[in-house]
């Protein structure tokens, strides 16, 4: 397939890239290579780096679209408390 460059610079993809992220990688003077891409916030990577915190969290996440829910969930308050007290 060839394709032409707009005077800004643009080419288009087709739909198979539309609205997806990419990464650019320019192999040469006259190559790049375009690929598509999964994002993940900086703040999220930890995550991903942790397998042990993955696993829970995606295991906290078969138990909840299974219904399985704590008996005794968090109590909230309390927890607001204790760490008033340790801010203070």
């Amino acid at each position: 397939m060839i394709k032409t460059v707009d005077s800004k610079g643009r080419i288009t993809l087709g739909q198979r890239f539309a609205n997806k992220p990419v990464i650019i990688e320019n192999l040469s003077d006259t190559e790049v290579k375009v690929s598509l891409a999964h994002v993940i916030p900086e703040r999220e990577m930890w995550l991903w780096q942790n397998p042990e915190a993955r696993d829970m969290v995606l295991r906290g996440l078969e138990q909840a679209r299974a219904g399985q829910f704590a008996e005794n969930p968090p109590d909230l308050d309390a927890d607001a408390e204790w760490v008033d007290q340790l801010e203070d």
